[in-house]
């Protein structure tokens, strides 16, 4: 293989490190995640029963975001209270990757509210639970076809497993950031630019982008979110749905 086909074909998995390499920061790094076999029921974090549509306001326009309480509930359950409890209104989309090629467009820092937070500590907040004053994490949720429920705190290898993700990386997939632990998800979550099979099975895809992808491919780093608000279903509860 020639030199230039070489960059070619490792140019998915450089794209695909940018986000796995701290994409949390150190914060997520030194907190200690949930034991892997947490999920709902033990988790302290409310599911999400059957679907919710979120809606954020951007300063670039709407977009809507439908979660999938079925195949993702301790994720999108997550997602769908931090909403509520307006931990998203007012964040900035700190990272947005889109050379050499559309990647993803993330955000949700609930430090980046904070305009005297400086740019170089955007990236390295969780969300922290005001009960406690200690970060919220959840653990990586990854549901496969032909199995009952979902999986945690495992990362899937090899394609038997991974072609069986209920919910892989589309174009406008919404899933959450992590670290490199695989429990160390909290508040901060990306949104596709394209297929993405390079990070199937190591993050947890919990909805899709339903209306206003023209939206999010026009977003920029810096660019505000403006608010986030449920605006149909978004059902929770304690025990699994």
């Amino acid at each position: 293989m020639n030199h230039s086909g070489l960059r070619f074909s490792l140019r998915p998995l450089l794209l695909a490190l940018l986000l796995l390499i701290s994409p949390l920061g150190p914060v997520a790094c030194a907190a200690q995640g949930p034991p892997p076999d947490q999920g709902c029921g033990r988790s302290g974090v409310p599911c999400l029963k059957g679907t919710a549509v979120v809606e954020l306001k951007t300063s670039r326009g709407d977009v809507q975001l439908t979660l999938n309480g079925d195949a993702a509930p301790l994720t999108a359950g997550n997602f769908v209270d931090l909403v509520r409890r307006g931990v998203y209104n007012g964040t900035v989309f700190h990272r947005v990757v889109r050379e050499p090629i559309p990647f993803v467009v993330q955000g949700g820092d609930p430090q980046s509210a904070d305009p005297n937070v400086p740019p170089d500590r955007l990236g390295t907040g969780d969300y922290l639970d005001p009960s406690t004053g200690q970060p919220r994490l959840i653990p990586l949720e990854l549901f496969l076809e032909g199995e009952a429920a979902p999986r945690y705190g495992q990362i899937l290898a090899g394609p038997s497993q991974v072609g069986r993700l209920k919910l892989p990386h589309e174009r406008g997939s919404l899933a959450m950031a992590r670290s490199e632990q695989p429990n160390s998800a909290s508040a901060q979550f990306y949104i596709a630019l394209r297929p993405l099979p390079e990070l199937d099975g190591r993050y947890a895809v919990f909805g899709r982008t339903t209306a206003g992808l023209d939206v999010v491919d026009k977003i920029r780093q810096g660019d505000r979110l403006i608010s986030a608000r449920v605006i149909s279903g978004g059902t929770l509860v304690e025990d699994r749905p």
